[in-house]
């Protein structure tokens, strides 16, 4: 909570800082007077690093519908919404690790990108070159190397052969295991489902582990 003393701070008028605006806040932390936070800022000086047009700049006051927000995703992280959704994530993903490095596990960075469908669902990204980035809407279909059975041609590609967006790190985790015991996974993976549900996602993270030598009553 931040106490304003005047209108006029530091020769800046507190009136002319919009939303967007990038400020310098100097002041004493001290006990609030207030029921709804422990402590307050009393300002004794501000000063304005970045200005904001309130005319041009997209988000104000106002609540934005997150459709919205897509429009804008460079911005959408100063919003209270996406601000509370990073600090979320940050302390599970902390807690995540805190809890397997306690007990003894090794993180393992599995690899985003694999020629391996982990888990056979055949629900896959496909990674590739073959396709160029032209800012004309990509190569026409003829222009994709092909075989003699008209298949594409993944020799002519980056890896050649065929890669994806892993759906899982599992299998890439419990070849480690064999070597380094106890270990676990945690993060991104991608699955192409062709739907729009709520429980489904096209990325989203995850944590899986592999024990060795674990008895059942252990578990």
């Amino acid at each position: 909570y931040i106490l304003l003393v005047n209108i006029f701070i530091g020769g800046c008028q507190i009136d002319s800082i919009t939303t967007g605006a990038s400020v310098l806040v100097e002041g004493v932390i001290a006990s609030s007077q207030g029921g709804k936070q422990k402590v307050e800022l009393k300002v004794s000086k501000i000063s304005v690093i970045g200005e904001s047009d309130p005319t041009s700049f997209p988000i104000q006051k106002k609540r934005a519908s997150r459709e919205f927000l897509r429009t804008v995703a460079h911005l959408r992280p100063r919003t209270n919404t996406f601000g509370a959704v990073a600090r979320v994530r940050n302390a599970l993903a902390y807690a995540t690790h805190k809890f397997f490095q306690d007990n003894g596990f090794v993180w393992v960075a599995s690899p985003i990108i694999t020629a391996s469908d982990c888990e056979g669902a055949g629900e896959q990204f496909y990674v590739t070159t073959l396709i160029s980035n032209s800012a004309e809407g990509g190569s026409l279909v003829k222009d994709i190397p092909s075989t003699k059975d008209g298949r594409v041609d993944w020799s002519q590609d980056f890896f050649c052969k065929p890669a994806f967006l892993t759906v899982s790190g599992q299998l890439n985790g419990e070849t480690y295991a064999t070597a380094l015991s106890d270990v676990y996974t945690f993060g991104p993976t991608f699955r192409a489902e062709n739907s729009n549900t709520s429980r489904h996602l096209a990325e989203f993270w995850v944590s899986q582990y592999s024990f060795t030598f674990m008895f059942l009553s252990e578990f």
